[in-house]
């Protein structure tokens, strides 16, 4: 009889073969398939819908599949998982780990009784079924990580919203990996922010955190600010410099507005990416450095690749692990917080000023073209011409897109 038909099922491997052959086989047995290229991928998925069932290859490139696996089972109980283990998996052998998955308690069938051991534990997710068993036997230190993950904000991050939550989950669980992180969002959102606390919750922690804006540094000078220069490699190389990335060394680099980095110099970066070395220019000699890699940008770089502005290798090797950070007009809710956080910061009186309710309003139906930075620099005016009185009122915020201006209504 063949098993009962599941509404979502998700396919997260690297490999299209894999995803392929999982993808015919499953096709005619579910309502939905989808499929992720990574371990961050999947997670995306799982954070915005309702899966039955989740197919997972061993052999990630960003996150240990076991860890994972283990990730998924405590935090979606109702998601089956499925580990895969090569690409020769048969498609009858998928079909029974598919009839597998759809095995209660996700679907509601009877329990096998195979999956059951002479004493009544569960063999399927290591657990005894004794509800006064409170440990279970499978249960390892991520687990408890997951579960601190799930709650807690970033170190430097205002707001609790729907939307930043998955950045939180996301960001705690690849902190304390060398895995590259590429960090994408509008300029103003905090991108930088999120890069130094993946740097602060890692175990480069106690070592250099070093940034380089690619886009502020002008291309002629970029290539020796970051792989460094022996004395006399140019006109005006007094002395010699290590540059930024061996500055790095068994610390965190940050690569800002990395969709600016010259299409020249990308090779070279795409080297020390993949061998871990470089050559100070001037220099024939192999420097080794341990960096872990963290960029960020405001662009769409798949677009940069398709117009041949930015390279596909160099892409995916940044990009092991995205992140997305969410625009402040699509999280209203953490406007409140972010404003009080400010005023407090920046007030220089005897006296931190409220904000009205009034105020409050106009400010939730911002649009904020300039994020959370340009939420900073309103709150900033706002205390200079409320003038140390204890309201900050509509009058007060100067905003784009409202009928107020240079503190008069218009």
């Amino acid at each position: 009889m063949p098993p009962a038909r599941a509404d979502h099922v998700l396919v997260a491997s690297p490999s299209s073969v894999v995803r392929q052959r999982v993808l015919d086989s499953l096709r005619l047995r579910a309502s939905r398939v989808e499929q992720a290229a990574g371990g961050a991928e999947a997670l995306v998925y799982l954070e915005k819908g309702s899966w039955q069932a989740l197919f997972l290859d061993r052999r990630l490139p960003d996150l240990d599949a076991e860890e994972l696996s283990q990730t998924v089972r405590q935090r979606y109980p109702e998601v089956e998982v499925v580990l895969l283990d090569n690409e020769s998996d048969a498609p009858d052998r998928l079909l029974e780990s598919y009839a597998a998955a759809l095995n209660p308690p996700a679907l509601g069938a009877q329990n096998d009784p195979d999956q059951n051991d002479a004493t009544g534990s569960d063999k399927r997710n290591g657990c005894d079924s004794d509800p006064n068993h409170d440990r279970c036997e499978g249960k390892t230190e991520f687990d408890d990580f997951a579960v601190v993950a799930s709650d807690a904000p970033l170190p430097g991050m205002i707001g609790r919203s729907a939307l930043l939550q998955p950045v939180y989950r996301l960001a705690h669980l690849v902190a304390p990996r060398d895995t590259a992180v590429l960090i994408t969002g509008p300029t103003g959102s905090g991108k930088e922010l999120v890069a130094r606390a993946l740097h602060q919750l890692s175990p480069r922690a106690a070592r250099t955190f070093a940034v380089v804006n690619c886009a502020a540094i002008p291309e002629t000078l970029l290539e020796a600010e970051l792989f460094g220069y022996t004395r006399g490699a140019f006109t005006g190389a007094l002395q010699s410099y290590a540059g930024r990335i061996q500055a790095a060394h068994l610390g965190t680099l940050f690569l800002d507005e990395i969709g600016d980095m010259p299409l020249s110099l990308q090779p070279k970066l795409l080297r020390f990416l993949e061998q871990k070395e470089l050559q100070r220019l001037g220099s024939s000699q192999v420097v080794r450095v341990d960096a872990r890699v963290v960029s960020a940008t405001n662009v769409d770089l798949l677009t940069l690749v398709r117009e041949g502005k930015f390279r596909e290798d160099l892409y995916y090797r940044l990009a092991a692990f995205p992140l997305s950070i969410p625009p402040l007009r699509e999280r209203p809710e953490d406007i409140s917080q972010l404003a009080e956080y400010f005023l407090q910061k920046l007030c220089t009186g005897p006296a931190v000023p409220i904000l009205s309710s009034e105020a409050l309003a106009l400010l939730q139906v911002e649009s904020w073209p300039g994020n959370v930075r340009e939420l900073q620099n309103v709150i900033e005016r706002a205390l200079i011409l409320a003038a140390d009185q204890p309201i900050i009122r509509p009058a007060h915020l100067m905003l784009a897109n409202t009928g107020f201006r240079n503190g008069h209504e218009r």
